[in-house]
C-alpha cells in the first residue's frame, strides 16, 4: 500500500524549517513523520502528513517547491533484527531503496519503516510475501501520533 509524502526543497539558512512547521500547523496540518537531510546549500524536508494535498497547497502558496512522491511504511517489530529481518526480504527480492527513514512508537513494541524504491509495487510484493504488513496514510498518521 503507497503513501504519499510530501517533498520540500529550501535553503539551508535558519529558520526555514521552523516556517515551514509554522506554516502547517497554521492551516490545521498534522505531521506523523519528518525527515531532513542537507547539504551546504540547500536541505530536502520529506513529510507524512495528514492531509497531503492541503499541505502541498498551502507550502506551495508560500513559495516552496513541492513534490509529491509514493513511499512505502511497514511495520516491524521494535528488536533487535527487526530492520534486518526487512531488508533479507528486500534483497532477496532485489529491491533497490532510494532512501528510507524510520520511527518507533509503543517503545519496544512496534517501529515504522518508510522507503522510496524504484519500484514500489516490486517491493511491496516482496514484503507481503514475507508477512509485512504495510501501512496506509492514515495508520502511519495513527502510530505517529
Amino acid at each position: 500500500m503507497q503513501i504519499r509524502q510530501i517533498s520540500i526543497f529550501l535553503q539551508n539558512k535558519p529558520g526555514q524549517l521552523s516556517q515551514i512547521c509554522r506554516d502547517l500547523a497554521d492551516a490545521d496540518i498534522n505531521l506523523a513523520t519528518l525527515s531532513l537531510a542537507d547539504t551546504s546549500d540547500f536541505g530536502i524536508v520529506r513529510l507524512i502528513v495528514d492531509d497531503h494535498e492541503k499541505a502541498k497547497t498551502t507550502l506551495a502558496a508560500k513559495g516552496h517547491v513541492v513534490n509529491v512522491r509514493e513511499v512505502v511504511a511497514v511495520c516491524v517489530p521494535d528488536r533487535p533484527g527487526g530492520m534486518a529481518e526487512v531488508m533479507t526480504a528486500l534483497d532477496a527480492a532485489g529491491a533497490n531503496i532510494e532512501y528510507s527513514y524510520a520511527f518507533a512508537f509503543h517503545k519496544g513494541e512496534k517501529a515504522v519503516l518508510v522507503f522510496r524504491f524504484d519500484d514500489n509495487v516490486k517491493a511491496e510484493k516482496a514484503l507481503a510475501a514475507a508477512g509485512f504488513l504495510t501501512l496506509s496514510e492514515k495508520e502511519v498518521a495513527e502510530a505517529a501520533g
